[in-house]
């Protein structure tokens, strides 16, 4: 039987509501009351981000123990190597 969907929107969709909310507040044509509840909406969907990637990172993690290389390395670390310029 297919696992039944959460009801908290996706990574994605948070993501994007959240760029929709900013512009909005952006353009400044809104009341203070409504820039209060985009903002409150705004944390609530940050916090869904948040622990989403929080979600995808312990898998990762699991995934990477599984297969025996308990290392990681940190993307920042990753991208720097790949930005070096190739040695002659």
């Amino acid at each position: 039987m297919p696992r039944k969907k959460s009801t908290s929107p996706d990574f994605e969709q948070s993501l994007n509501e959240l760029e929709t909310l900013v512009e909005q507040m952006e353009q400044g044509d809104i009341s203070l009351e409504q820039s209060l509840e985009l903002f409150e909406r705004g944390i609530k969907l940050t916090r869904n981000c948040q622990e989403s990637l929080k979600k995808a990172e312990q898998r990762v993690q699991q995934l990477v123990e599984k297969n025996g290389d308990s290392e990681l390395e940190d993307f920042a670390d990753a991208s720097e190597d790949s930005n070096a310029e190739p040695s002659e």
